[in-house]
């Protein structure tokens, strides 16, 4: 599994997603710079990557904020020699229609969850081309093709990922940078488990919504991280070398049919 044999790969997000990918691309050789706002997650993803005796620096970074960003960058290339890889993984997921949702709100997911893509792009992407080119990946969701209701800041901000990708894709290729997109189902991550618990839910009440959620998947059960990581993983590598400006759907087959019995 050495596919990432002297490559550096920038991660957004250590948990969930994020950390699954870090762990993915780190046990395939890469030297891991990973970026979180969560100090406790951020210990947790650099005790882990240590044990496994991964090159790994965790920099606690609010990814909406340009400095933060710039100097997790230039931290992690000044510790690892340049940039190959960049995961954007990093989401928040607030809830509300247009009337109900505040302008923070609102600005917060549009900033962490597009902006800081336009951020590891403005900062990362001069990097990757003194490498002579890399990958990026961007994890959007199946609420960029459907979405449900009540969800009008995340489900926009992860269309508008599906754009930035295909623009990225665009104004690089020629630069040897390939820019794709996954669009998640249902996966077993910190925010799915925020949505099942609800206000006040147990455990039991997370694991009966889970099963919930797979049913409404034709596979019948929600995705694991490492699935998603396993993606990323190959859009990442000289395998996936002709693939670029693309979303890949994985999601259990849930934009695959009509909803309708």
């Amino acid at each position: 599994m050495n596919d990432f044999g002297g490559k550096v790969a920038l991660v957004t997000g250590t948990t969930g997603i994020g950390l699954a990918s870090a762990r993915r691309l780190a046990a395939g050789g890469a030297a891991i710079i990973a970026c979180g706002i969560d100090s406790n997650a951020n210990a947790a993803m650099q005790a882990e990557l240590d044990r496994a005796g991964a090159k790994a620096l965790v920099v606690t970074t609010d990814v909406s904020v340009p400095d933060q960003v710039a100097r997790a960058v230039a931290a992690g290339v000044a510790r690892f020699g340049g940039l190959d890889v960049i995961v954007n993984s990093a989401a928040v997921h607030p809830y509300g229609t247009a009337t109900s949702t505040d302008f923070e709100t609102w600005n917060r997911a549009m900033t962490v969850n597009v902006g800081s893509i336009y951020l590891t792009a403005h900062f990362g992407i001069p990097e990757m081309i003194k490498r002579g080119g890399g990958a990026i990946v961007n994890v959007a969701s199946v609420q960029g093709h459907a979405c449900q209701q009540n969800v009008a800041a995340y489900a926009t901000t992860k269309g508008a990922i599906h754009t930035l990708t295909r623009s990225l894709a665009l104004d690089y290729a020629r630069q040897g940078i390939r820019v794709n997109s996954v669009s998640p189902g249902s996966i077993r991550t910190p925010i799915l488990e925020k949505a099942a618990r609800g206000d006040n839910g147990t455990d039991a009440d997370v694991e009966a919504a889970y099963k919930r959620f797979g049913e409404a998947h034709p596979l019948g059960r929600i995705g694991e991280p490492e699935e998603v990581a396993e993606l990323i993983a190959f859009l990442c590598s000289s395998k996936a070398g002709f693939c670029t400006g693309a979303d890949y759907k994985i999601d259990g087959g849930l934009m695959a049919g009509i909803g309708v019995k």
